[in-house]
């Protein structure tokens, strides 16, 4: 058994987004995106489906030209290789699941790159 909190020692950053790995279960890998209003991470895909949970703020999720406005207590499910970004429209907290065999790497890449 694992307990994790998304919303304690939080650490935003003006500069960037900031990823943490917060669990990792037999079956997937459970990431914290940290957003301050206006941080963008620009148009990636991901090699597995994955999971998005907006646990606070607001983000427009771009997938494939439509934008999603996606508030507090949202989720939207996205199918591998499938085109999107994300725009924190206010500082968010944004849970992001992964497969177990998606490497949390390739997050820590898209965001140094946003």
């Amino acid at each position: 058994m694992q307990k994790v909190s998304f919303t304690e020692n939080l650490d935003f950053n003006d500069k960037k987004m900031v990823t943490q790995v917060l669990l990792e279960t037999s079956f997937s890998k459970e990431i914290r995106i940290l957003l301050k209003k206006g941080q963008l991470m620009k148009e990636h895909k991901a090699p597995f489906p994955i999971i998005v949970h907006i646990v606070e703020g607001n983000i427009d999720f771009g997938v494939e030209g439509t934008v999603h406005v996606l508030k507090q207590g949202d989720m939207i499910t996205l199918a591998a290789n499938i085109p999107h970004d994300l725009l924190a429209k206010s500082d968010s907290i944004v849970r992001l699941t992964l497969s177990k065999l998606d490497a949390a790497e390739r997050v820590e890449k898209v965001v140094a790159n946003s």
